[in-house]
């Protein structure tokens, strides 16, 4: 599953601050030998099961670099994974690397796999038609995640505070069982959770992503030790991305049917969450990586999470975005 601020709080913030101390002490010097296989995570998330395609397709091969693809059932793990240094490289939300920055790891993004715009949702039990209504409900999702995140927006933007829902903070496959077992009156939960909970008869999703476009972008990150030492087998992984979404373009059936496949959901299922994450090509990268003030790009949306999750109260201070991001890869990707 995709994880937060996915900003975490508590156990989880406390676990990313152990996980980045201890970045360094053996498995990133591992990694960073010269020739080392690149152990790259992902989770249950749209916008990155074209990974999965990449390793059965063979194209990681093709641009001559070893890549040990990690499925991640929990999120979580994939994000402590990366910030630890037991993985290379792993695909989580610009939140949640604000989340693990702030925690001390050294994370730099090389590239932006997707925005969310509408596959992360708060999905409400019948009678409840409007964020407004949900106050004196109760309400799930993954503490610290992105659709808490998510929902803590959707409430600010109707009016209304935290404390006016009860929040009961779930892992999100348990959170949304919980909702379609009606233990809770609504949930904030990520494709390809969302086909569970809206098994609830008369449910439905009463904001989404793309009511804020921009909030919720994802991207491909790494230790930076690794980036500065090993910037030719980074190139590597940036063009075997592009590379794989040209396959999955010339070959969508295939495609769909392995992606479907990988998140455990029928190809039906798979199909509909298309419109819900955009893929960004080529463009899109170098353009999000530039300095300005649309939502898509990564500097000021940067800034837009990390004031917002200081006022929040899920981070105690803004985290530095120096040496965050780096365009370069994306800018040299050959078409």
């Amino acid at each position: 599953m995709r994880f937060l601020p996915r900003l975490r709080t508590g156990a989880v913030l406390g676990a990313l601050l152990l996980a980045a101390s201890l970045t360094g002490c053996g498995s990133d010097a591992k990694n960073s030998a010269s020739g080392e296989t690149i152990t790259l995570g992902f989770s249950a998330w749209p916008g990155w099961f074209p990974w999965q395609v990449a390793d059965e397709k063979g194209l990681f091969a093709k641009n001559n670099i070893k890549v040990e693809v990690k499925y991640f059932d929990s999120y979580t793990d994939s994000l402590q994974a990366l910030a630890s240094g037991a993985i290379t490289a792993n695909s989580q939300t610009l939140n949640d690397t604000l989340a693990s920055v702030s925690g001390g790891a050294k994370q730099t993004i090389v590239l932006v796999n997707d925005n969310s715009t509408g596959n992360d949702q708060i999905i409400a039990a019948p009678g409840i038609n409007s964020i407004a209504d949900l106050k004196g409900k109760t309400v799930s999702a993954e503490q610290g995640t992105v659709d808490h995140y998510l929902l803590l927006l959707a409430l600010k933007k109707a009016g209304l505070s935290p404390t006016d829902i009860t929040f009961k903070p779930l892992t999100t496959d348990a959170a949304a069982a919980a909702f379609a077992a009606k233990k809770v009156d609504a949930v904030g939960v990520f494709a390809p959770f969302t086909t569970t909970a809206l098994k609830l008869p008369g449910s439905k999703a009463i904001a989404t992503s793309k009511d804020f476009p921009g909030a919720i972008p994802d991207h491909l990150v790494l230790q930076n030790s690794f980036v500065s030492a090993h910037p030719e087998q980074v190139q590597g992984l940036v063009q075997t991305w592009f590379d794989t979404l040209k396959w999955i373009k010339e070959n969508p059936a295939e495609a769909i049917q392995i992606m479907a496949k990988r998140a455990g959901v029928s190809e039906s299922d798979y199909k509909s969450y298309d419109s819900g994450t955009t893929i960004f090509d080529l463009k899109e990268n170098v353009s999000a990586f530039g300095t300005g003030t649309a939502p898509t790009n990564l500097d000021y949306q940067a800034k837009e999470i990390s004031s917002f999750l200081v006022s929040a109260k899920l981070a105690d201070t803004e985290p530095s975005l120096d040496g965050l991001f780096d365009a370069k890869f994306v800018e040299a990707v050959k078409q």
